[in-house]
């Protein structure tokens, strides 16, 4: 197995070549087998092992092993300890979901600490048939069908190519220890199940299963480049920018064959999982919402407006005193007396500073506010402007206004308000950019 494997590492993975790796380390075989094949190969190499202390003494020998093993082979270790059970809790996370968010962000900061480029994990081909039938079950797309990506950022994964009987045989024949995770015995967990019950009585039903499997995976895979090539093209189609987002044009997803399909394509990788409400938004009622944990789908007119879900405070008012240089909550906005007029944008206004009433305040807009657009003598109602200046309804929620005392002075990054312009009597111009 070295032989091909350091064959598939200089076919597939050449930019490791020189680099420094980090290798997660749990002692069970599969880790083992990665960091030996590695030793073997000649680089230089850093072991990562979490003790997400979940089974006792059980996962503190486990991590005594993994640094045995490092000081046998005479590579560096790390070893964290987690409180796994306390984190699932404090996030509303399942265990298993738990130990992933511990273990993959401390790899990150590791890596980073180490300035280290690449970080290896040790799945194997049959832990990607696994996760192909865990997503079939629970009714994925395309994306779900392609399984474990074989590199994702920085994660390399050199294994995926290789199966669990030709790891075993490896470590058999080269007198290799490891540890055995007594809860992988246990059918409680759907991956357990289908590694211990199902994948076998069907590897004895077909025979060469892991090979068609792997045929299919490569299909899938290539199938799914096609769509996202398609993807791409029709995102330019359909979508244009806002200040916040994007915003579909309702009617082109409508003239489009397949448009449930493509509209899984576009919003599924945002957290949408609701896909009969978000179809549903192509012929609702302006104002209609769909929300993913991430992200805001809002029906209005003839288009669907995407943005993401912002930490915005509750506050409805914030204060601006008079020595206030910049400020950069609940946006960022930014004073500075001057001595004459620069060029004027929808982010950047020149008012009389001797007109204002502070402190100014900083607010989101109610009905019946008014201002005097800057060029106009007559007032106009926001909402008349809002509707003038075609906003959705999310860019109305995202609006602020900056008033001095009840007179609007600005519709942040649209609108100056008349009253407060420059003249040639103003004696002291304030500067606001956003």
């Amino acid at each position: 197995m070295i032989k091909e494997f350091q064959r598939h590492l200089n076919n597939h993975f050449p930019l490791l070549k020189g680099n420094q790796l980090l290798v997660a380390c749990s002692g069970g075989l599969d880790s083992v087998v990665l960091t030996h094949l590695l030793v073997k190969s000649g680089f230089e190499i850093t072991l990562a092992h979490c003790n997400f202390s979940l089974r006792g003494n059980e996962s503190d020998a486990d991590s005594d092993f993994v640094i045995q093993l490092a000081k046998k082979l005479n590579i560096p270790v790390f070893a964290e300890t987690f409180e796994t059970e306390t984190f699932a809790d404090d996030h509303g996370l399942s265990i298993q979901m738990a130990a992933r968010e511990l273990r993959y962000r401390w790899f990150d900061e590791l890596s980073n600490q180490l300035n280290i480029k690449y970080i290896l994990t040790a799945h194997h081909l049959d832990d990607n048939l696994e996760t192909f039938l865990i997503n079939l079950s629970r009714g994925t797309g395309l994306k779900g069908l392609t399984g474990i990506p074989v590199n994702q950022d920085k994660l390399v994964r050199p294994l995926l190519a290789f199966s669990k009987e030709m790891i075993l045989d490896y470590a058999e024949k080269n007198n290799l220890s490891w540890r055995e995770d007594s809860s992988n015995a246990s059918n409680k967990y759907l991956r357990n199940a289908l590694r211990n019950e199902v994948i076998p009585k069907w590897k004895e039903t077909v025979p060469n299963l892991l090979k068609n499997f792997e045929t299919t995976q490569k299909n899938l895979i290539e199938s799914r480049t096609l769509v996202e090539d398609y993807l791409a093209l029709i995102f330019n189609y359909l979508a244009e920018e806002t200040r916040n987002g994007y915003k579909f044009s309702t009617n082109k997803l409508k003239s489009l064959p397949n448009n449930k399909a493509i509209l899984f394509e576009l919003f599924s990788p945002l957290g949408f999982t609701e896909f009969d409400d978000v179809y549903n938004l192509l012929s609702a009622q302006a104002g209609k919402k769909v929300f993913s944990p991430s992200h805001v789908l809002l029906k209005d007119r003839d288009f669907l407006f995407l943005e993401a879900i912002g930490n915005e405070s509750k506050n409805d008012e914030f204060i601006i005193n008079e020595n206030t240089v910049e400020i950069d909550f609940p946006i960022p906005l930014f004073f500075k007396s001057v001595t004459k007029l620069g060029d004027s944008s929808e982010n950047i206004i020149f008012v009389d500073f001797d007109l204002l009433k502070f402190p100014l305040i900083l607010r989101k807009w109610k009905k019946g506010d008014v201002f005097r657009p800057f060029g106009m003598n007559g007032t106009k109602k926001i909402s008349k402007y809002f509707k003038d200046e075609k906003l959705s309804l999310l860019d109305k929620q995202k609006t602020w206004l900056l008033c001095s005392e009840n007179e609007i002075v600005w519709v942040v990054g649209l609108r100056a308000d008349n009253r407060f312009r420059v003249t040639n009597k103003t004696k002291r111009i304030l500067k606001i950019e956003s």
